[in-house]
């Protein structure tokens, strides 16, 4: 045991997150993990398994050498669910140990790396005290619920010099590398206006609903942890968490660190100058959210345009598409999306360069994965695919969008913060409740 945190060392809650899902047949990797050294095994503690948090530690035991060691959730059933979930992956279940407290996970010295699954309000607390601890992590996307999270988790980051990838796995995606590749041959010719938009129809929020006690073993106290108190609501629990501002920011944040940072990367750009966002709730008034089901936001930069798009309960986005990427460029435009990329010509240009669709090759999210262990035992963090600093331009970005929707204000950002002092005081930084504080970096 010693020799294997020697090497990691010097080598170098809850319910939530998104549905996607993988598939794991681990007997299929136990002989791998067998012929390993003990000083090439890493074991990873998974901090909210219900969503997205699953989706991960699934990915991460697909890589050889990895095991779980830790499970720890607010949901008592949860718990019990992956338990059997894993013993079905004939994964031995009897050196696993289960906890309702994320902190106890950090403590535990057998535990080299975390994931972090848990809703968005929690990211920046335990990825800094992760980091703290002297873990590694994998904190889902995105990395910060304000634009003071995400720069606080970049300095505890740099601070204790752990590895730290974000969940924004499109990065490790082949046929999202080969598009940005070819944005940057220049070969769509001058590139004016980038559009992205999500058009989600199997979305909409839940229903309102009395509030009531929580569900049987569910400890809805720590699942608040840093968000106002407020008492139990089934449609604010869970996966609808994502429509209130408590605890995160809608689609925007939601999807949108995905899309918007594949623009950003296209065009070479981090930060806009002006942002300009009009929406509201006009698809679902009657249902409970707080987050627009219906969102516009344009945003400039020195020398082009991102309008973002969203809708809730509406699936024919642009071009055909629910979801996407356009580059618009004098030549061609380049449409890119989880189901591949193709080039479209435009009309009056003379030298055809169209290219039919191009679809995926890989897992995403196992690439991911595959990066982030590679990184792990390698300490080399110039390799990560996604690393903070990433998720934390994109979120600030994404966080843009949402606070001048919020602020009812056209506003100008300076690459720090807001041109006007009050919105800074309002919505930079969010409060912290019930005693949580954030770590000084």
């Amino acid at each position: 045991m010693n020799s294997r945190r020697s090497f990691i060392k010097h080598a170098g809650l809850f319910a939530g997150g998104t549905m996607l899902a993988s598939s794991v047949q681990q007997s299929a990797f136990g002989s791998v993990r067998r012929k390993l050294a003990a000083s090439d095994q890493i074991n990873i503690g998974a901090i909210g398994i219900n969503g997205m948090g699953w989706a991960d530690l699934s990915a991460a035991l697909k890589q050889p050498g990895v095991n779980v060691v830790a499970l720890c959730d607010i949901d008592k059933n949860v718990l019990d669910t992956r338990m059997k979930d894993l013993a079905k992956m004939n994964i031995n279940t009897s050196r696993i140990k289960l906890h309702g407290d994320y902190r106890e996970v950090l403590n535990n010295k057998d535990v080299d790396a975390v994931i972090i699954g848990t809703p968005d309000h929690w990211h920046a607390l335990i990825m800094m005290e992760a980091c703290a601890a002297g873990k590694d992590v994998y904190v889902e996307k995105p990395v910060g619920n304000s634009i003071g999270e995400c720069r606080a988790m970049v300095a505890a980051q740099k601070k204790y010099n752990r590895v730290v990838q974000a969940g924004q796995w499109q990065r490790s995606q082949q046929h999202f590398k080969d598009a940005i590749d070819f944005v940057h041959s220049g070969q769509l010719g001058n590139i004016r206006t980038v559009k992205v938009w999500c058009y989600q129809d199997w979305m909409k929020p839940g229903p309102v609903v009395p509030d009531t006690a929580p569900p049987a073993g569910v400890d809805y106290k720590t699942w608040l942890g840093p968000a106002p108190t407020r008492t139990f609501n089934s449609s604010r629990f869970n996966f609808n968490f994502r429509w209130f501002w408590d605890y995160a920011g809608g689609l925007m944040t939601d999807w949108g660190v995905h899309l918007i940072d594949y623009a950003l990367l296209g065009m070479k750009a981090e930060s806009p100058k002006t942002i300009a966002a009009l929406g509201g709730k006009f698809a679902y008034p009657d249902l409970y959210e707080e987050t627009p089901d219906t969102l516009t936001a344009l945003y400039e930069f020195d020398h082009f345009n991102m309008v973002w798009d969203s809708a809730m309960g509406i699936g024919n986005g642009s071009y055909g598409r629910d979801h996407g990427i356009a580059f618009i460029g004098n030549n061609a435009t380049l449409v890119l999306s989880r189901g591949g990329w193709e080039v479209i010509d435009e009309h009056l240009n003379k030298n055809k360069i169209a290219r039919p669709l191009a679809k995926p090759v890989d897992n995403g999210v196992d690439m991911h994965w595959k990066n982030f262990i590679e990184v792990v035992r390698s300490r080399k963090t110039e390799n990560l695919h996604c690393p903070i600093e990433a998720g934390s331009v994109v979120a600030t970005v994404a966080q843009l969008g949402n606070i001048s929707l919020r602020s009812g204000k056209r506003l100008s950002w300076t690459g720090d913060k807001f041109t006007d002092d009050a919105v800074n005081q309002e919505y930079l930084m969010k409060e912290y409740h019930n005693g949580y504080k954030l770590p000084v970096v």
